[in-house]
């Protein structure tokens, strides 16, 4: 059985920082794609960074030089730091195992090929 567990949300005001961490059990961690998924109410849900098993990165360009993805397969988990928030990154994150040995770019811009979802984790940017 699969599990994958986001933590780290919480409330902070534009430009402070949070990070996100995602642990997935019951898979090869190695072989997957990880990702970092968003949604804003009545919006739909959007790829904001992914890290092959190969070691590629994508980042959104909304969040290139904001947000760094960085994972620990001896940990089972990735994590998204996130700097220089703003109201605009305000929703729901989700940590997903994309797929196994998929590139990072393709996983990101496909949540619907997502094999595994975590439950999600809140991120509120006031301004």
């Amino acid at each position: 059985q699969v599990e994958v567990v986001e933590s780290g949300g919480g409330s902070v005001q534009t430009g402070g920082s949070l990070n996100l961490s995602c642990t997935a059990s019951g898979l090869t961690f190695e072989h997957y794609t990880m990702a970092w998924f968003r949604q804003a109410p009545g919006k739909e849900r959007e790829g904001v960074s992914c890290f092959s098993a190969t070691g590629t990165k994508y980042y959104d360009d909304s969040v290139k030089g904001r947000f760094t993805i960085s994972r620990d397969n001896a940990k089972n988990t990735v994590y998204l730091q996130m700097t220089d928030l703003k109201p605009e990154d305000t929703a729901t994150y989700y940590c997903a195992a994309a797929a196994r040995y998929r590139a990072a770019a393709p996983a990101c811009r496909s949540p619907s090929d997502v094999r595994y979802w975590g439950q999600g984790t809140q991120v509120t940017v006031s301004s």
